[in-house]
C-alpha cells in the first residue's frame, strides 16, 4: 500500500501531515511513503532525511497523487489536485465538510473514500487520533503567549522596593481543550485566571488547574452527547452577558475559544462590554476565523477599540508548525493503523467501527 502527501500552500499552512518519525513508522508496517520534493524543508525536515528512511520523493505532483492508495493532507487540496484523485483512492485530512460541501460531494460521487478527522467521535479509543484536541492544545498555549506579548504590563505579581505590581487578571471564555490549556499556561506564568463555559462539567476541570469558574445562577448544562457545547437559550445568554459585563471591567487579558463545530462562532463579547474594559487590555480571539467571539474580531489584524486590542489569526498553528506537525502526523498514523488490514496490506472500511463510520463522508 502507498501513502502519499504533497506540500500545502505554505502561505496558508506550514504544518505537514507526515513527519520523518511517522514516515519511519509507516515503512515499518510495510507501507510505502511517497512525498513531494521540499515537503518539510521549511520545518527542517530535509528530503535527504526522508530518503534515508526509505521514503520516495518526487517533483511530479501528478505521479504522486495518481499512484496513491491513501493521500493525507492538512486541508482539502486545491481543485487541480483533487481532479487527479481516482475512484477507490482514499483522502484523509481536516477537510471541513461544512464549508467544502459541494467539493466533497463531487469527490464522493467519484467513489473516492473521504475521511474528515474533525468528525472523530469523542470516545476513549479515538483519543490517540483526536486531531482537534492535539491542535487545540497548542492553540490555547500559543494564544496566551501572543496575548501576553502584546500586553504592556508584567504578568505575575512583583514586589519591589519601589512598590508592588499586581498580577494580571485573565479571563478564558470557553473551557474546552484550548481553553483549559490557556488556563494552565496563564496560571503557570503568574496570572490570576477566571473562566466561563456553558458546560457545567467544565467547572471541576477549571478549578483543578487553579482557575476560578464563573457560574451563572440557575445555569443549564449545555453539553451535547459528543462532549461539545451547544447553543444557549436567550435567557442563558442574557444572564451570561450581565456576568461578563461586570467581570470584564476588572480583566486585563481575555482568551476566547468558544466554537460550535460547523457553525459561525457565537458573539459573546459585545460592543458595550468592550467599551467598559480597561485601556491597554488585550483580547485574543481563537474563534476569529469562524466569525469571532467578539463584536470586532478581524482575521490577521489587531483591532484597537477604545484602547482595547483585539487579535485573531487565520492559523495560529503556523507559529508552532513543528510541534503541531509532529502531533498531527501521529494522530493520522493512529487513524490509518485502525483502517489498515495488515494481512492483506490494504485499507479496510469497516462501517461497524464507530471511528470509521463517523469520519467517512458518504
Amino acid at each position: 500500500m502507498r501513502i502519499v502527501s504533497i506540500s500545502e500552500n505554505k502561505k496558508l499552512e506550514k504544518r505537514v501531515a507526515i513527519s520523518p518519525d511517522i514516515a519511519k513508522k509507516y515503512i515499518s508496517f510495510g507501507i510505502e511513503v511517497f512525498l513531494s520534493d521540499n515537503y518539510g524543508e521549511h520545518l527542517g525536515f530535509k528530503d535527504s532525511e526522508y530518503k534515508d528512511l526509505g521514503v520516495k520523493i518526487s517533483k511530479d505532483t501528478k505521479e504522486i497523487v495518481t499512484g496513491a492508495d491513501v493521500m493525507v493532507q492538512l486541508g482539502l487540496p486545491s481543485d487541480d489536485i483533487t481532479s487527479l484523485i481516482k475512484e477507490n483512492q482514499t483522502l484523509i485530512g481536516i477537510l471541513n465538510p461544512y464549508s467544502n460541501k459541494e467539493k466533497i460531494e463531487s469527490l464522493v460521487k467519484k467513489k473516492i473514500n473521504i475521511f474528515s478527522l474533525e468528525l472523530l467521535p469523542r470516545i476513549t479509543r479515538a483519543q490517540s487520533m483526536d486531531i482537534l484536541s492535539s491542535q487545540a492544545n497548542l492553540a490555547g498555549y500559543k494564544a496566551v503567549i501572543e496575548s501576553f506579548a502584546n500586553f504592556e504590563k508584567a504578568i505575575p505579581m512583583m514586589m519591589t522596593a519601589a512598590g508592588t505590581i499586581p498580577a494580571a487578571k485573565v479571563l478564558v471564555v470557553g473551557a474546552g481543550v484550548a481553553g483549559l490549556q490557556a488556563i494552565a499556561t496563564a496560571k503557570r506564568m503568574g496570572a490570576i485566571v477566571f473562566a466561563t463555559d456553558v458546560r457545567m462539567a467544565s467547572k471541576e476541570q477549571v478549578e483543578s488547574l487553579g482557575g476560578k469558574f464563573l457560574t451563572i445562577e440557575g445555569a443549564e448544562n449545555l453539553e451535547t452527547e459528543g462532549g461539545y457545547a451547544k447553543e444557549a437559550s436567550d435567557d442563558f445568554k442574557k444572564k451570561q452577558e450581565e456576568l461578563l459585563s461586570e467581570t470584564l471591567k476588572k480583566i486585563d487579558i481575555v482568551i476566547c475559544t468558544a466554537l460550535i463545530p460547523g457553525k459561525k462562532a457565537p458573539i459573546i463579547i459585545k460592543e458595550n462590554m468592550i467599551s467598559g474594559m480597561k485601556t491597554g487590555s488585550v483580547i485574543y480571539d481563537l474563534a476569529a476565523v469562524q466569525g469571532g467571539n467578539t463584536a470586532f474580531s478581524e482575521v490577521d489584524k489587531i483591532v484597537n477599540k477604545n484602547g482595547v486590542r483585539i487579535m485573531g489569526e487565520t492559523n495560529i498553528l503556523n507559529k508552532l508548525p513543528i510541534s503541531a506537525s509532529n502531533l498531527y502526523s501521529k494522530n493520522v498514523f493512529n487513524f490509518i493503523v485502525n483502517l489498515y488490514d495488515k494481512e492483506n496490506k490494504k485499507i479496510n472500511i469497516n462501517l461497524e467501527d464507530e471511528i470509521i463510520e463517523k469520519t467517512l463522508i458518504k
